[in-house]
């Protein structure tokens, strides 16, 4: 209820009322205490008015983290760490919030239970900071030289609560969710020992370097703590290890882990191509920053998918068949290239407002269409160039983006650049209507971006110069340096002018604020293609629904369908947007007959120049209806069209660096 000033008798009255209410309440509070049915809470623990802002200096003295990893049944990890400190006091202890890769606050505080924080066998109390809810104060006691802390990571049990990291067979492992840390430094300034206690027979790969395995126990090399929680670890009952750069000059390995043992097998022919995305990211950028690799892959439809980068390593979760299967799901093998390329573009070269001191200052993420837009466009590049993908696969699948992007008709209210904040905005949430509020666009359309301004180099220098010549000068430099050198806009713009001179600034601008129509499609053009649209899908589009699990007629009917007939998303402004179909509801049949996806592509292909819509039954919670759709176009399924004698600057692009 809003009080005004015409209301003065109404406020005293119910001033009168709150006064004498919690007088009773003191009364009866102060009975209660005296005859001893409760106690008075204790006083509130001191804290200091912030959290210590982190300073560059190190932190005295060597933390060290055991965790416990082989509770299967409840995918429970027991944690217990050691911190030293150096005198009594006011202290703050931090969880790691944000994640380098995330691009959001993606820690899992939730998860954190069972916190006990004791120093010389004393029991502290702790309390949690009213604002940044990931730090925890406590006050050191005289005498004491270290803190000891316990405590449990609840990893998810079900799907809905978050993403799978513990099967019978293999789990993730990420110390950020397994340790706290200091406030007042550097995390890079903190110094940590980690070891794990693996289920029994289990192998494990990591960046991390072991310093001894000894009763079942893993024990690792010190690190700075921003090291640790850049090298999460892969572990199962059924890995391999394979040598994805025999003789070369730092160790590169690909770790498979697989729910079965057969799912880990690979031909010569495939070790091979993966060996090439080495040798082809080598060309491309020149210079190598880390002193070994470690590609970390799961074979799974158990463990949650995953693709995050790291500057030494990258998680990696795909389909169980992905060696099995080669030929059915082409785009499946795009995701090594395009997480191996963030160890130059975004781990190495890291946009200055994504650099951050530790794990509780946020983030800003400004430049992600650098960090992830160019790195999107590396990752396609180098499948095709090492041979992951064919040369056909990876022009069908620039058309599949370049179409979904020309279908992106949210671009009419909101730029690309903006997009750069939906990690922020949206914390990854499925949106009902991506193609209208827009989502990471700063990926996909990023790639188209820099397609454009390298076939611009391209035609600009006569073919002399290429956005290789800018990969090799931004990210090249340095060789063997694995910390990190921040750039800003105006270092992107100079290094393009010295590879070619041009309005690059004005190029970029015009750009990420363009508000259509369409996608930029200029580097399509200049590639020598065009983007074109036919009633049969290439295989790799087919390949792309196999991998989603969908039926996918964007391009028509405007929807795309699970294999329960389930609709997983719908075209703003489409055939199906307009007959009113949202995500989430059910079609239960097409014209009559019981819902398949084969049927539901052939009903759009009889209507195609009939009068008659297509029908169909849909199932929303509880209740039923009948909807017509008056769509008569056909299927429509995009690829690229080579233009009658226009230079092949896309297939230049994609072809192999000898």
């Amino acid at each position: 209820m809003s009080l005004h000033s015409g209301n003065a008798q109404l406020k005293r009255v119910l001033l009168a009322a709150a006064i004498c209410l919690s007088s009773s309440l003191a009364l009866a509070h102060s009975a209660f205490a005296q005859s001893g049915a409760v106690q008075s809470a204790p006083s509130p623990l001191p804290f200091p008015a912030q959290i210590p802002a982190a300073r560059d200096t190190p932190y005295p003295g060597l933390l060290t983290l055991s965790v416990d990893a082989t509770d299967l049944d409840r995918r429970i990890f027991k944690v217990r760490q050691q911190i030293p400190v150096s005198g009594p006091g006011p202290m703050t202890l931090l969880f790691p919030r944000w994640l380098p890769g995330k691009h959001w606050a993606a820690g899992e505080l939730h998860a954190l239970a069972g916190l006990i924080i004791t120093a010389g066998g004393q029991r502290l109390e702790w309390s949690r900071d009213p604002v940044e809810m990931g730090a925890f104060h406590v006050v050191v006691p005289a005498g004491a030289e270290r803190l000891d802390l316990e405590f449990q990571y609840l990893s998810p049990t079900a799907g809905d609560q978050g993403r799978i990291v513990v099967t019978p067979e293999m789990m993730n492992v990420q110390w950020n969710n397994m340790a706290l840390y200091p406030a007042g430094y550097f995390t890079r300034q903190i110094q940590i020992q980690p070891s794990i206690r693996l289920p029994e027979n289990w192998t494990y790969g990591v960046a991390l370097e072991t310093e001894s395995v000894k009763d079942g126990v893993v024990t690792f090399k010190p690190v700075g703590f921003d090291t640790l929680v850049d090298s999460p670890m892969f572990a199962g009952r059924w890995g391999r290890k394979i040598d994805l750069d025999p003789g070369g000059r730092s160790r590169v390995t690909l770790n498979v882990f697989a729910d079965d043992p057969e799912l880990l097998e690979a031909s010569p022919q495939q070790i091979a191509l993966h060996r090439a995305v080495v040798a082809q990211a080598d060309r491309l950028f020149g210079a190598r920053h880390y002193d070994h690799y470690d590609f970390l892959l799961a074979l799974s439809d158990r463990l949650g998918g995953i693709g995050v980068e790291h500057q030494r390593s990258s998680e990696n979760g795909t389909l169980p068949r992905y060696f099995l299967d080669w030929d059915r799901v082409p785009s499946a093998r795009e995701l090594l290239p395009h997480e191996y390329t963030h160890s130059w573009n975004g781990k190495y070269r890291r946009p200055a407002d994504l650099w951050t001191p530790d794990f509780t200052t946020p983030m800003r993420d400004s430049l992600l269409w650098v960090y992830e837009g160019q790195t999107q466009y590396w990752g396609q590049v180098l499948s095709a160039r090492s041979g992951l993908l064919s040369r056909q696969d990876a022009l069908d699948g620039l058309a599949l983006t370049a179409a979904t992007y020309d279908y992106r008709v949210g671009r009419a209210w909101r730029q690309m650049s903006d997009t750069t904040n939906d990690p922020i905005i949206a914390a990854r949430r499925p949106l009902p209507w991506t193609s209208w509020q827009r989502s990471e666009d700063y990926y996909s359309e990023g790639l188209l971006i820099w397609l454009d301004a390298d076939t611009l180099i391209r035609e600009l220098s006569g073919g002399k110069k290429s956005l290789d010549d800018f990969a090799r000068a931004f990210f090249g430099v340095n060789d063997g340096d694995w910390g990190q050198l921040t750039y800003r806009f105006e270092d992107v713009v100079a290094t393009l002018n010295a590879v070619q001179p041009y309005d690059w600034s004005g190029f970029l601008k015009t750009r990420l604020a363009s508000h259509g129509p369409g996608a930029p499609l200029d580097g399509v053009a200049r590639g020598g293609y065009r983007l074109v649209y036919a009633e049969k899908p290439t295989a790799y589009f087919i390949g792309n629904e196999t991998r989603r699990k969908i039926t996918d007629l964007t391009f028509s009917l405007g929807v795309s369908v699970n294999r329960e007939g389930e609709v997983t998303a719908v075209q703003w402004d489409g055939p199906a947007f307009k007959a009113g179909l949202v995500d989430g509801e059910k079609i239960v049949a097409v014209n009559g007959v019981a819902f398949d996806g084969d049927r539901l592509k052939a009903a759009v292909t009889a209507a195609k120049g009939s009068a008659a819509p297509l029908e169909l039954i849909i199932k929303s919670g509880d209740r039923y209806r009948v909807t017509a759709i008056p769509y008569h176009d056909g299927l429509r399924y995009p690829r690229f069209e080579r233009v009658a004698g226009a230079p092949d600057r896309l297939g230049d692009i994609l072809a192999a660096k000898r």
